[in-house]
């Protein structure tokens, strides 16, 4: 059986949108057809049906089209790709079916409504593409995208601000930057995917033909989009090249999914390796930047204690500033200028925070205008932010820091655009441009004329209505109106006789019939004509007004990103304030000076006085390698960490938790803490230990800071003392970076005798009778207990094995520890800088060293010396 010309239609879109499963509009209700309506039906809940009956039987399922925004969301949070097909011509002026297209398609990395996004997180598509070596520079479509190579492409752009980003980095690094930008959705070449496994849980990976990843045409679109002959302009060169193939893809993307005009990506951000501080991914993780450890939520991060932003602008701009902190000094130095300028005045601050909270989300606001989605009512957001702007300038005006000048002098009010939209949006503007009740009276002459037409339309109404009850001496007689019949004389039955002959019957009711008049179908066609003529006259100012913002896009971009920084300098400054911080002192030189530092996170979540601080001194006289000893619960996780986040803190620019800060720009902090195993990639926990700690090893710099949690615990005692011992004498003697090592394995403390630039560290504790008191308190020296079986018994585990757990400590102590109480394993594990240790621990001594080290050597005779040594040499043979 033939297809409807309907279902031809729908087939059509289907075909041209792939694996997206295709919203159809039908009048009210978006319907999904086949295989779709199935998967649809399944995800939202919603009725299958069925069109048609028996054998020609076609599933269906589908929603109200109000409802469009509610259902892409869960849709979209599946990780499926949807295809909206809209009706593109007015139903009542179609001859024939009416015209539809696929006006857009929705994926996880394209959002731009409000409603599907998170306005305080950026919604991130990225592009990759790895090159192998000499295949990355240069070549043209025939380039073939290879995995495993040693250079990695990626591209990054936020559609619902337009921000673009493209960089290259080695190929090994590729998971570290991707959990830096953390996409919604990646697009890689076919059959060349080098997304690792692992990030595929928070990540959408779409396949794209391979040919989209050709740097000829890569450039070309670029260069087409961005109107230049090259992108020279944005910082790109030949070395450049594999960058530049991932940035093309996503253009290439965006073009085929959006339908829609781009022109608010107006410019490609080269990032350069070098500029912001790196941190690797497990780095992340572990520190909880953005995400917590337990369930990735924002709630109880760093990010979440920072963020007092009061705008969706500002809150993101602090995110990028968490994840990518600065390394130039200058550069955090002008942020911190800004922040103690405005901490030191708080009536400023409240007053800019009370100013800013009138700012609407400017950067998503521009991306709808210029692609063409936005409402009437996101124009009149717009100007009521260019209302107050002139507050916002006011306020940073004659600033003594140099960035807070500069920021005042990139503000631009927009003072013709704020006029133009303000005498033409009324207040309070409806969603839909398309119902009218939006352009003020006054605006538009011809608009007041047609909506004086249409109003006056009730008064002329009213007297004809009074004309024909006095003449047809009908009291009752009533002039209504329907959409169905339009206007009409209403005349109850029991006055039908009294109808005049010029009436035209046009319905009968049950008590009354229904008539119209030559006189009264005339001026229906005129007031209809009329309104109709008032909303599409109303809807053409509004596409004008729509281009008038439009073509102030990039003035307005740059006036958003100062409204966000200043959001996020004031917001700083008062946290600062709040909390207590201090401004630290960045500096070149890789040290560390924190004089009663504190957890910016557990500083806020713990009641109030009860987080005990604690001072952290690492320089080339005090040592580089702090070794903190101590009991489980005593805090030195939360120690070594909260080290590692004052640094990051400084160096994005912020005020820091602590009384005094020095903090030497460091280039890279790497943290290895915590266990976790990843099995699906078939690692257990004690090789992704080691993987990171491989990482670490291979990357540290001098400049680099390095916080380091119970490396080695994963494996026998004997291996991972090992490997903690010869871990520590490597960052020591080979890499010489800031280093905070927490570790149970007390023998790690000897070092401090054999090397030169480690320190020990230990959490005190109180003893008292059998109860131990953790006092969180960082002192020199080592921990000569670790207190496991307190901790144990604070856990619930139970008397009995408690007892014997002590029986059995006694028993190790006693085999383990020398005359002195120290591990015998540490003493033979002593080396002197310099010295070559041809093994780690030694072995247990032959009794024949005890007969050499008694003898006389000076009461010896030549051949008494001879015998002795011959009887040494039989007794070593047996």
């Amino acid at each position: 059986m033939a297809p409807t010309p309907m279902m031809q239609q729908y087939q059509e879109a289907k075909a041209a949108c792939g694996d997206a499963l295709l919203l159809f509009r039908m009048g009210d209700f978006y319907e999904l057809f086949h295989d779709d309506a199935k998967i649809a039906a399944r995800v939202l809940g919603l009725t299958l049906t069925s069109r048609e009956k028996g054998e020609n039987a076609i599933p269906m399922a589908g929603f109200p089209h109000h409802q469009l925004d509610s259902y892409l969301g869960k849709l979209i949070k599946q990780g499926l790709r949807v295809a909206v097909c809209d009706q593109v011509e007015d139903p009542r002026q179609a001859k024939g079916l009416v015209k539809r297209e696929i006006t857009r398609v929705v994926t996880a990395g394209t959002l731009t409504d409000d409603s599907l996004l998170d306005p305080r997180e950026s919604n991130f598509l990225a592009s990759v593409v790895v090159a192998s070596s000499g295949r990355s520079r240069g070549g043209g479509s025939s380039e073939t995208p290879t995995l495993g190579g040693d250079e990695a492409g990626i591209a990054w752009v936020e559609l619902s601000t337009g921000r673009f980003f493209a960089g290259r980095f080695p190929a090994g690094l590729l998971a570290d930057h991707l959990a830096r930008i953390q996409p919604s959705e990646c697009i890689v070449p076919e059959g060349a995917d080098p997304v690792p496994e692992h990030l595929r849980e928070s990540i959408v990976v779409t396949s794209r033909p391979a040919w989209c990843y050709s740097a000829e045409t890569a450039t070309e679109s670029l260069c087409k989009h961005f109107g230049t002959a090259s992108l020279t302009g944005f910082g790109f060169d030949d070395d450049d090249t594999v960058a530049v193939r991932a940035a093309g893809a996503v253009l290439e993307y965006l073009q085929e999914t959006q339908k829609a005009s781009l022109d608010h990506m107006d410019r490609l951000v080269r990032y350069r390796v070098g500029q912001s501080l790196e941190i690797d991914e497990a780095t992340r993780r572990s520190l909880e930047i953005t995400r917590t450890i337990r369930d990735g939520r924002r709630e109880g991060t760093l990010l979440a204690i920072l963020d007092r932003a009061v705008t969706p602008m500002g809150s993101r701009m602090l995110a990028d500033w968490a994840t990518n902190p600065l390394t130039d000094a200058a550069a955090i130095n002008q942020r911190l200028d800004a922040v103690d300028e405005l901490q030191r005045d708080p009536a400023l601050c409240r007053d800019m925070t009370d100013s800013l909270r009138g700012i609407y989300d400017m950067e998503r606001l521009l991306a709808r205008v210029t692609t063409g989605r936005a409402s009437p009512r996101d124009l009149s957001f717009i100007a009521r932010t260019l209302r107050g702007l002139p507050h916002v300038k006011a306020k940073i005006t004659g600033r003594k820091g140099e960035r807070l000048r500069q920021l005042e002098s990139q503000l631009d009010l927009c003072p013709e655009l704020r006029s133009r939209l303000e005498s033409a949006l009324v207040e309070d503007c409806p969603l839909s441009s398309r119902d009218g009740g939006f352009i003020r009276t006054g605006y538009s002459e011809r608009l007041d004329e047609l909506r004086e037409l249409t109003s006056g339309g009730r008064e002329w109404i009213a007297r004809y209505q009074a004309d024909q009850v006095k003449s047809a001496g009908i009291p009752n007689l009533k002039v209504g109106y329907n959409k169905v019949f339009g206007y009409y004389i209403e005349v109850t039955n029991a006055h039908r006789d009294k109808v005049p002959d010029h009436f035209i019957r046009k319905q009968t009711l049950k008590n009354a019939e229904r008539y119209v008049t030559p006189e009264l179908k005339e001026y229906e066609e005129k007031v209809l004509s009329a309104e109709e003529k008032s909303q599409q006259l109303e809807y053409d100012l509004f596409v004008e007004l729509r281009g008038v913002v439009h073509a102030c896009a990039r003035r307005l971009k740059t006036t958003a990103a100062v409204l966000a920084e200043l959001d996020v300098l004031v917001s700083l400054a008062m946290l600062a304030r709040e909390r207590n911080y201090c401004r630290p002192q960045p500096v070149a030189d890789p040290i560390l000076s924190i004089v009663d530092g504190r957890h910016p996170v557990l500083d806020v979540l713990e009641p109030e006085g009860t987080f005990v601080p604690n001072d952290t001194a690492a320089n080339h006289d005090e040592g580089m390698i702090l070794i903190i000893t101590g009991p489980n619960m005593a805090g030195k996780s939360t120690y070594i960490r909260q080290v590692a986040l004052i640094t990051l803190m400084a160096q994005m620019g912020s005020f820091v938790p602590a009384r005094e800060a020095t903090i030497g720009v460091a280039d890279r902090i790497f943290a290895r803490v915590g266990a976790s195993d990843e099995l699906a990639r078939g690692q257990s926990t004690f090789m992704v230990e080691m993987v990171e700690t491989a990482r670490i090893l291979n990357n540290a710099t001098p400049r680099s800071l390095v916080i380091l949690d119970e490396i080695g615990r994963g494996t026998s005692t004997y291996d991972g003392l090992s490997l903690a011992w010869s871990i520590v004498e490597h960052l020591h003697d080979k890499v010489g970076c800031r280093t905070l090592f927490a570790t149970h394995y007390h023998e790690l403390t000897d070092l401090e005798v054999s090397l030169g630039g480690l320190k020990n560290l230990n959490v005190a504790v109180q003893e008292w009778e059998d109860t131990v008191v953790f006092l969180h308190k960082i002192v020199a020296g080592a921990a000569d207990k670790s207190y496991g079986i307190h901790v144990a018994r604070l856990a619930g585990v139970p008397q009995e094995v408690n007892e014997r757990a002590k029986q059995v400590l006694a028993l190790l102590e006693e085999e383990h520890l020398d005359r002195e109480g120290r591990p015998k394993i540490a003493n033979r594990g002593k080396r002197k800088s310099g010295d070559l240790q041809l093994t780690l621990f030694g072995f247990e001594e032959h009794p024949i060293l005890d007969k050499i080290r008694e003898t006389k050597v000076d009461e010896l005779t030549p051949l008494a010396a001879l015998q002795f040594i011959q009887e040494w040499q039989k007794e070593l043979r047996r």
